[in-house]
């Protein structure tokens, strides 16, 4: 086996950090231009709530038909603390980093939505160090005083909040959900396929959902109607319907399976820090899709929270331990562990 592929003890599974990077980058792309789509949809009528419901039960359908045309069958929950951790992961880790998400996109820039959103990296970093104890390089703080300067730039603070207050209140929970997603990812997919640990948390993000804002909510919606997609492509049109579906299978399905199977090639902390282009990206989008451009103090605060960003979470000390959950035992920095440790050459 060379030194790019690794394989665990227990699990057996394959390191191959290429093909971990690929995933990365696609999800983000698709990520991306999900963001434009909602948008589209949101103007027909539809309001955040609902279209939350609409994406995980969408969601959790398509992946339960994947298991079906695979004949196989998701393994129930063994013991209380995976019970917790299976609907700790569907609530925290997806359905409020939905919501959170349609919220911060339909009331700020998308750019400025994903920024607060991929702040993330910064609670990771910070999580690790506080509840877990791990120790870190004193270029965390530095990295977190960045992103903090970097976030008022944007925010233009020095004249008053320049922003939607419910637009960054919600991009900050979409970090703090995003962050539970990465964290409680990367223990899931230790011993489960990311397809099955993917279906378990939407479809609890499904039921969640539906308690809260049934999926009929989307029938009081002309479906059939053509929308515009707005910005600069107002002169196309798209079938409402058409653009919901997309959202599902190539807006969420396709990307959360790319970036939770890049968990079983990276660690949380370099899958994050890949998926920082994808804020980036969004500003971009934002620009040439909806005209939405920011000022020269504001792409230097961008600058600031990625530089921040990447700072903090490359300050984390590897180790190797075993449980990832104990605060004596925290997520290793750039390595995952399969439920065992590593020899030191990586190999098996």
């Amino acid at each position: 086996m060379t030194g790019v592929q690794r394989r665990t003890k227990r699990s057996g599974v394959i390191r191959d950090p290429q093909r971990g990077y690929a995933l990365v980058a696609t999800g983000a792309a698709l990520f991306v231009l999900n963001a434009g789509v909602s948008r589209v949809i949101q103007a027909a009528g539809v309001d955040s709530m609902t279209l939350t419901t609409v994406r995980c039960t969408g969601t959790s359908l398509v992946l339960l038909a994947l298991l079906a045309a695979r004949r196989e069958s998701l393994r129930l929950p063994r013991s209380g603390r995976e019970v917790a951790v299976v609907i700790g992961f569907g609530i925290s880790g997806v359905a409020l980093v939905q919501y959170f998400y349609f919220v911060a996109i339909d009331r700020l820039p998308v750019g400025v939505a994903l920024l607060l959103e991929f702040t993330a990296p910064l609670l990771v970093a910070l999580f690790a160090r506080v509840v877990y104890r791990e120790r870190v390089r004193s270029r965390m703080w530095l990295g977190m005083g960045l992103s903090l300067g970097g976030l008022a730039l944007v925010a233009q603070a020095w004249g008053g909040l320049t922003l939607d207050a419910v637009g960054v209140l919600a991009g900050l929970g979409a970090a703090v959900s995003l962050a539970c997603y990465f964290l409680l990812g990367e223990h899931s997919v230790t011993d489960e396929a990311p397809l099955h640990v993917l279906t378990k948390a939407f479809l609890v993000a499904a039921v969640f959902w539906n308690v809260v804002q049934p999926v009929t909510n989307l029938w009081r919606t002309d479906l059939a109607s053509t929308r515009p997609l707005g910005g600069t492509l107002e002169s196309l049109h798209a079938p409402l319907w058409l653009l919901i579906v997309w959202m599902v299978a190539l807006g969420t399905v396709v990307p959360f399976l790319a970036e939770l199977s890049a968990l079983r090639h990276l660690s949380a902390t370099e899958v994050t820090l890949i998926g920082m282009v994808e804020p980036v990206g969004a500003a971009l989008l934002g620009w040439l899709w909806f005209s939405e451009a920011m000022s020269i103090a504001q792409l230097g605060g961008v600058v600031l929270v990625l530089t921040g960003i990447g700072l903090a979470q490359t300050a984390r000390i590897q180790r190797l331990d075993s449980d990832v959950f104990s605060p004596q035992a925290p997520l290793v920095g750039g390595q995952i562990v399969r439920g065992s440790s590593l020899s030191e050459n990586g190999d098996a």
